[in-house]
């Protein structure tokens, strides 16, 4: 097994062009353990905790840019208001060493559907951006994941960053695991509430071969919120509402039976997980409802 350390961002980029089947890492929380494990021997390891840029961050006007190496740590103290789906998504990973090391970009790269990112970004409608010496381009979240461990990128393309949108309204996410620490998800769920556009996304993990979205609860309940009108009067969402919305989004899930839980635990699990995720997000959207009309 040969190792590259590019210093640049452009010598990474070179080196991927030449040796397409190099495994990048930078933490390595994934990787090393694929490694030892004997799971996977690749011919190349590269590199990239020498490029500084990967750690990094940007807060924009509308979206926060997220270099592909920044650890989960790194997010939990310091965008925790502008992306709070994904900082606790970010709490339920592993122990302090790993979020300390690990990064989206990583969680990605994997594309395990166990991955704790993805229900939160999926939610939150991000982007991921690929580079590659032929240029870059902007892959929305919901085209990235083709398959158990397979992603939309070319051979030949590294994550730079994932650019998300900073939260316009309350986000949760909820993981379900056999211990409260060091433990695979047997299935987790992200929500987030756009007030801006009206609508709700979700995002469910390690319940199909890909991390999914539960598009037909939420089209109902962008129907049932609309209907109701419950964007404008903060109403409470009534029981039946929210529990057609967890069954609907038990019903996205494809789950398989494994040493971490059963096929129909899954399901039962996402649907408990999205209906106390909605009652959560949506108490937090009417509790500020009211704290800005009383300051006015």
């Amino acid at each position: 097994m040969d190792f590259l350390r590019p210093a640049s961002w452009e010598e990474a980029l070179a080196a991927k062009a030449e040796h397409p089947t190099a495994v990048p890492i930078a933490g390595g929380t994934d990787v090393m353990v694929e490694i030892n494990f004997d799971h996977r021997r690749p011919g190349h390891l590269m590199d990239l905790n020498r490029i500084g840029e990967l750690s990094e961050w940007q807060v924009g006007q509308d979206s926060v840019r997220l270099g592909a190496s920044v650890p989960y740590s790194a997010i939990m103290e310091h965008l925790r208001a502008e992306l709070p789906g994904l900082a606790l998504a970010s709490h339920t990973v592993a122990s302090p060493q790993i979020r300390n090391r690990g990064g989206v970009g990583g969680n990605l790269g994997t594309a395990s559907p166990a991955g704790d990112a993805h229900p939160a970004l999926l939610a939150a409608g991000a982007e991921i951006e690929a580079a590659s010496v032929r240029g870059t381009r902007m892959i929305p979240v919901d085209e990235f994941y083709t398959g158990v461990k397979r992603n939309a990128l070319a051979p030949d393309e590294l994550i730079r960053a994932v650019h998300i949108k900073k939260a316009d309204g309350p986000q949760q996410y909820s993981k379900v695991g056999t211990r409260n620490a060091m433990v695979i998800a047997v299935c987790a769920f992200g929500i987030a509430l756009h007030p801006e556009t009206r609508t709700v996304r979700t995002g469910i993990g390690s319940a199909a071969p890909t991390p999914v979205r539960a598009k037909e609860a939420e089209d109902f309940l962008n129907a049932a919120l609309e209907e109701g009108g419950f964007w404008e009067n903060g109403k409470v969402i009534t029981p039946s509402v929210a529990a057609q919305f967890a069954q609907l989004a038990a019903g996205a899930c494809n789950p398989i039976d494994d040493v971490r839980g059963t096929a129909a635990y899954r399901r039962h699990a996402v649907g408990i997980m999205a209906r106390r995720t909605l009652g959560w997000t949506w108490e937090q959207y009417r509790g500020a409802g009211r704290t800005l009309e009383g300051a006015a």
